[in-house]
């Protein structure tokens, strides 16, 4: 896999990577903009795999798998991927933690890999800086692994399914053909659109709401957007009940009174990480959330 220039005109790079497709062979160029292209060719038999690939690698493969190698130059990155698949046992032993790549590994398949890492990395932060702080509940750190691995492990699965689908082999041709009929209902669109994305994970909180576990998107609210004030990486009661508090826990919580946010509840409370912690409207509850999440209140 690479990204690289070529000197074939659009027209003739369209019309042979159709060609070539309908053959059902594993490669492709597609462009990202004047003469750049991502370039994927299958790397059997070619170079060294624990060496990084060379441009005439590339060259050799395009013309062997499409008849051309369409004049490809200057490379802007060349790198290789396989279907290596694996995930691991723990994130968490003691003052040892993984995340990203050093906790999941699979084919870049759908571009999952990075949004994967990026929320493992936002989920940890925090928790991580309320234990040095001095506030993290016991259990605080402990949910970093119960809630990211299930979230890798659907990733995994994904790909995995991905990945058969690029077969040649009839059996995954005629499932991609099954899927291309499923893809015209909406709502198996809107669940592939959420696992691909990672906008989809709900986070097992107990039992609630549909939108307890999950992250609330961006709204306006009085003091501009929602995502806008977490960028101080603190949590937030967004109330539209203008009635609760967040009393001894406001050096960790921000309270946003709020009667006109566009929101389907009365009030929500929102980690750091944007992910919805409590929905309701009594504050003994909340102040039992507030515990939960944010450690026991001062004063």
């Amino acid at each position: 896999m690479g990204e690289m220039s070529v000197t074939a005109s659009p027209e003739e790079v369209a019309a042979r990577v159709a060609e070539v497709g309908q053959a059902h062979r594993p490669f492709w160029l597609r462009p990202f903009g004047g003469q750049v292209y991502s370039v994927v060719v299958p790397a059997a038999g070619v170079s060294d795999r624990a060496q990084p690939p060379t441009l005439e690698d590339f060259r050799h493969q395009l013309r062997a798998v499409a008849g051309t190698d369409f004049g490809v130059h200057s490379p802007r990155w060349l790198s290789r991927f396989g279907d290596a698949t694996r995930l691991a046992e723990h994130y968490r032993i003691g003052r040892v933690l993984l995340a990203g790549d050093a906790a999941h590994i699979h084919p870049p398949i759908g571009g999952q890999g990075l949004n994967l890492g990026v929320q493992d990395a936002v989920n940890l932060g925090w928790k991580l800086a309320a234990q040095i702080r001095g506030w993290a509940p016991d259990t605080l750190l402990d949910s970093y692994q119960a809630e990211r691995r299930p979230v890798a492990e659907e990733v995994l699965d994904n790909t995995r399914a991905q990945t058969e689908l690029l077969s040649p082999e009839p059996g995954p041709r005629a499932v991609r053909r099954l899927f291309t009929e499923l893809m015209d209902i909406d709502e198996v669109n809107r669940l592939l659109i959420e696992k691909i994305t990672g906008i989809g994970i709900r986070y097992d909180f107990g039992a609630g709401p549909g939108l307890l576990g999950r992250r609330l998107r961006d709204i306006d609210v009085r003091q501009g957007t929602l995502y806008g004030l977490l960028h101080r990486g603190r949590g937030l009661l967004l109330d539209r009940t203008e009635r609760l508090t967040v009393d001894g826990w406001s050096d960790r919580v921000d309270h946003l009174a709020d009667h006109r946010a566009a929101l389907d509840a009365p009030a929500v409370l929102l980690r750091p990480d944007g992910h919805v912690a409590w929905i309701g409207a009594d504050q003994r509850d909340l102040n039992e959330q507030l515990s939960r999440w944010f450690g026991e209140p001062t004063g």
